[in-house]
């Protein structure tokens, strides 16, 4: 429980820490490359979601998140996800949503920072990192590790 608390802590205080650097060094002086045509740092203010869908939408994803994270809650309360890798992969998605919330609360919107110029991909931050990655590691849990969630049967019984 402990573990799942300080993962979340760490991820949510990084979060913050990385969009208070961008809301004052990257908005104040424009972006930064890292890797030229590649890779910078650039700040922007999202007041959407992905891909900058549903602008303007702030309540919405305010109270879709707090919907969200008490179906999280609730789940982990119940101890309906089993074992670390399922726990991680929930605690980051959690985490992830938690940075962003707290964006979108006390600023109207979320704070993104890293942008890969070379592709065609939205602007995005550290709380974005934890959801996707949360998410992946959820998709490979139902799949492939507890497969009874799906209601199929758990290692071939």
């Amino acid at each position: 429980m402990y573990l799942y608390l300080m993962i979340t802590v760490f991820a949510v205080a990084l979060d913050i820490a990385v969009k208070a650097w961008a809301s004052g060094y990257l908005a104040s002086n424009g972006p930064l490359t890292v890797i030229r045509g590649v890779f910078r740092l650039t700040y922007v203010e999202n007041r959407g979601a992905a891909f900058s869908i549903l602008q303007g939408k702030r309540w919405f994803f305010i109270i879709l998140t707090f919907i969200v994270l008490a179906f999280m809650v609730w789940i982990f309360i119940k101890k309906k996800v089993k074992g670390k890798w399922g726990n991680i992969a929930l605690v980051f998605i959690f985490s992830g949503a938690v940075g962003n919330l707290i964006d979108r609360i006390s600023k109207g919107y979320v704070v993104d920072m890293f942008d890969f110029c070379l592709i065609d991909f939205p602007v995005f931050n550290v709380a974005d990192i934890f959801l996707n990655v949360g998410a992946i590691m959820a998709v490979i849990y139902v799949l492939f590790i507890d497969k009874d969630l799906l209601g199929g049967k758990k290692n071939g019984k």
